[in-house]
């Protein structure tokens, strides 16, 4: 017999398990299909794991500073366990994972492993969205729901004329199965997982370049955030190479490691080689074997196509929310969806967040955060700005970290007054941009987040200060 439910959720990630819970906190019954794992991307194979090697990082590199804090220690005293590393990585995974697999069953929400593909109109149905899904078993279960919510994910977008084998030619993927740290690594894209591999590579140890197509890396923030991250990188002799296209017919792979050209924008040619070659040039939509053919859902460009306020595609009751949707691809973003998309399932009228002011963050070190409009884009679309800039140092705390290098940075509009973004470069930015979320959330204007009391001293001072250096009234600069 089929199984029968309010809401059938196609995919178990960020956005899906979210649309989930928040579907059986409104009282409806829900199914969670799901191929592989609860927690999808973001938790094997992203977000969580890359973030615990990035912290196992920071503290070898803090380890190695220990002298600028007055802390000696014998030279060589500490090393890199990679199996280690790999260990707590895996651990924390698996903590996460049993939580929501807990979290399912607190909310009486049935998790389904196997893949869904929906099918048009039949004895089941008199309309599209019923879904028949393929279990692990070979066996095969046919879910009947009122509505649906497409939630597949991406998956990393290869580049054509390489040989992906996940151990000399790799993406994001399977860079995190490795089991050895590479001694060189050469990074294919300068985007954000681009930056933190980058980052956290280094820090351990590894010779790192970075082979960037457009001009500076992380090209689409604020330009100074894209200098000073690229000044840090360098700091530490990461070699970044800009404004240069791979030739991907030239690579050679041997047991020595990976050979490939690239052409720079001058007509050079760069012959650049290292032990591995880790491939971040963006992420593709996984719509493929979803049956949409079956449906009036159309794809546009690799990704599903919606109604941007309310994230019903061409049939009204099937929803699609996060990276299959494409836009701001971010397991927050895709986790605000699913709340706007169950609200206006269930009868309310959500407003939805410009994808502009989804707070973006780069986990390197430092750290990097925005939200809102950069300066450029902000005068392309007709804004007369006003921004403040300050660095990091001048505040307390910063230098008691031991960190200083960073700035923050907002862009105001000069006629309104109105905040328009805001930028940030520096330890712990990734946790500072919730205030700048939360003023854009409720139209906080700069004036009023320079008078909010911030305690002394913390890193928070920052906000303070560079709103108020808006009118020339900051205390520290």
């Amino acid at each position: 017999m089929p199984i029968e439910v309010d809401v059938a959720v196609l995919g178990g990630g960020p956005g899906g398990y979210t649309a989930a819970v928040k579907a059986a906190q409104a009282g409806l019954s829900v199914v969670v299909i799901e191929k592989d794992k609860l927690g999808g991307t973001c938790l094997h194979r992203g977000c969580i794991p890359s973030k615990a090697l990035l912290r196992s990082a920071e503290v070898y590199a803090t380890i190695g500073d220990s002298a600028s804090y007055g802390i000696r220690l014998p030279e060589g005293a500490a090393s890199v366990d990679w199996g280690a590393v790999l260990k707590r990585k895996d651990s924390i995974v698996e903590q996460l994972y049993k939580g929501l697999q807990a979290l399912m069953k607190q909310h009486k929400i049935e998790v389904i492993q196997g893949g869904g593909r929906i099918i048009g109109p039949s004895i089941f149905s008199p309309r599209s969205g019923a879904i028949a899904v393929e279990l692990a078993d070979g066996e095969a279960e046919t879910i009947v729901p009122k509505n649906v919510v497409i939630a597949t994910g991406s998956r990393p977008r290869k580049l054509e004329g390489l040989s992906y084998d996940g151990e000399f030619i790799a993406t994001s993927d399977e860079a995190l199965g490795w089991t050895s740290r590479p001694s060189s690594v050469l990074i294919v894209g300068g985007g954000v997982i681009g930056v933190e591999w980058a980052s956290m590579l280094s820090d351990f140890g590894t010779q790192v370049a970075i082979v960037e197509a457009a001009e500076r890396i992380l090209p689409s923030e604020d330009k100074d955030i894209g200098a000073e991250i690229a000044k840090a990188l360098r700091k530490r002799g990461v070699v970044i190479h800009t404004g240069a296209s791979l030739q991907t017919d030239s690579c050679i792979t041997s047991d020595k490691g990976v050979e490939i050209r690239a052409m720079t924008g001058g007509g050079d040619t760069l012959t650049l080689s290292a032990d591995r070659m880790l491939v971040s040039v963006g992420r593709i939509g996984n719509v493929e074997a979803l049956g949409l053919e079956n449906t009036d859902v159309k794809t546009e460009k690799g990704f599903v196509k919606v109604n941007p306020a309310t994230l019903q595609t061409g049939e009204s009751h099937i929803y699609a929310i996060g990276d299959c949707i494409g836009g701001v691809q971010l397991a927050h973003a895709a986790m605000h969806e699913a709340t706007m998309a169950i609200e206006h399932l269930t009868g309310s009228k959500p407003s939805r967040a410009a994808d502009r002011d989804i707070p973006r963050c780069v986990y390197s070190r430092p750290e990097a955060a925005a939200i809102g409009w950069t300066e450029e884009n902000a005068k392309a679309e007709g804004y007369q700005v006003r921004t403040a800039k300050l660095p990091l140092r001048i505040l307390g705390k910063v230098l008691v970290h031991g960190e200083s290098d960073g700035f923050a940075k907002v862009v105001a509009d000069a006629a309104t007054g109105d905040l328009l973004g805001v930028h940030l470069v520096g330890v712990h930015a990734t946790e500072l941009i919730a205030e700048a979320a939360l003023a854009k959330l409720v139209d906080a204007i700069p004036w009023e987040i320079g008078r909010t009391i911030h305690p002394h001293p913390t890193l928070s001072e920052v906000m303070q200060e560079t709103m108020l250096a808006l009118e020339g009234a900051a205390g520290h600069a």
